[in-house]
This record gives structure tokens, sequence and C-alpha cells, in this order.
């Protein structure tokens, strides 16, 4: 039996395992995004389509966004996330999975700024989006209103410490190829810095769904 209970006890313990593609903080996905490329080959993207490759996990978020949908998030350094769509966020459960990249960031001076995006006449939520000549439609209501935002707070954990990331988005696309090109714009506040809205933050991210044998641990 020498060596069954040799184990440093100093040694520190596995990295816990989280959400439904079962990775840890600190661990590794691979990411193919050959299919993507294959399907966006007729269209001009809104920013270079990201490569094939490994994508080391430097924080995960979750929330509940109904008794029946969980949203779950991998984050990488560069601020790039793996977003999975379940009805647990158990491992292996996936229902959609999708991958967005940072794209622009606008932090609106002032109320008057704040209502320009945000209020009741706002950009955000109208039923398209007009970027720098890219246009986008809504992909989250009907109708030619404009549409109220989702709005959840999502737990980010980076391994070291848990936050609160207050969240107001709204999701708009457009024909890429064969495939879709998603814009998610998003209104950012960290709750556990006590931010007001004036230090929040406009977030417009580039997305792409994909397929789950396109994303494997490593």
């Amino acid at each position: 039996m020498i060596g069954w209970f040799g184990r440093d006890k100093n040694e520190r313990p596995l990295p816990k395992e989280l959400g439904p593609l079962s990775a840890a903080i600190g661990g590794a996905l691979e990411i193919d995004f050959l299919s993507l490329e294959a399907e966006a080959l007729a269209g001009q993207p809104a920013m270079p389509l990201p490569r094939s490759g490994p994508f080391i996990i430097a924080a995960y978020g979750e929330v509940s966004l109904d008794a029946a949908t969980v949203l779950s998030r991998y984050y990488d350094e560069d601020h790039r996330m793996i977003q999975v769509m379940s009805t647990s966020g158990q491992p292996g459960d996936v229902d959609d999975i999708s991958f967005y990249q940072p794209w622009d960031s606008v932090v609106p001076a002032g109320q008057g700024e704040w209502n320009r995006w945000t209020g009741p006449d706002g950009l955000i939520g109208q039923p398209t989006y007009d970027a720098d000549g890219i246009l986008y439609s809504r992909f989250w209501g009907e109708g030619p209103e404009r549409t109220p935002l989702a709005e959840f707070v999502e737990k980010v954990d980076d391994g070291e410490a848990q936050r609160s990331i207050h969240q107001t988005c709204m999701l708009y696309y457009r024909p890429l190829g064969s495939t879709r090109e998603m814009l998610l714009i998003n209104v950012e506040r960290d709750l556990d810095l006590g931010q007001s809205q004036a230090g929040s933050s406009v977030e417009f991210l580039i997305g792409y769904g994909l397929a789950p044998a396109d994303v494997r641990r490593v």
C-alpha cells in the first residue's frame, strides 16, 4: 500500500471543473473555427474572424435567466468569451454555444448621453442598429417599436475572487455568407465596486454560433 496515501499535504487541490463544458479556471479549451471560416467565406466580417487554437480560461460566469435557462460564460485574458446556453448548467448540458470577442467600447459622459443609448427612445433596443455603416437587425423582440433590454446579474469567478456584474443588453445580427454575425451591445456595471451608471460602459461584442464539436477541453 506504499504510495496510496503519499500525496503532499501542501499540494494544491485540482481546479474545480465548471459549467456545461466541465472546464476549470486556468484550464484550456480548443476551438476549431474552420466551419465558421467556410460559412463566412462569401461575406465581409466586421472584424477579422477568430483563429482556431487554444482558449485559456481566466474566469467563469453564470446566471439563471429563468427556471429552464442557464447562461454560462468562459472568459480569457483578452475578454473573449465562449457562451453556453443550457437548461441546467451541468456538465454536458449544451443547448447552444457561441463565441464573442470585443469590438468597441463607449463610456457615455453624463445622463444625457446615457439617455441617448438606453433611454426610452435610446439606440439600444431599436429594430436596427447602424454600426458605422454596418446594419444589424434586432434578434430579440418583434415589431417596429423599441424593445426593452434584457437585464441580469452575472456572478463571475476568476479563481481568486467573485464579482457581481449587472448587465443590460440587446442582441443584433446580420447575414454573413451562409451564417450569421451577431452583435451583442452590453451595458456593464460592477456592483462590487459600487459604481453608479455614470461609471459603467457600453460594450460591443461580435459573435458567431458554433457547433458543440467545435469546442473541446484539452
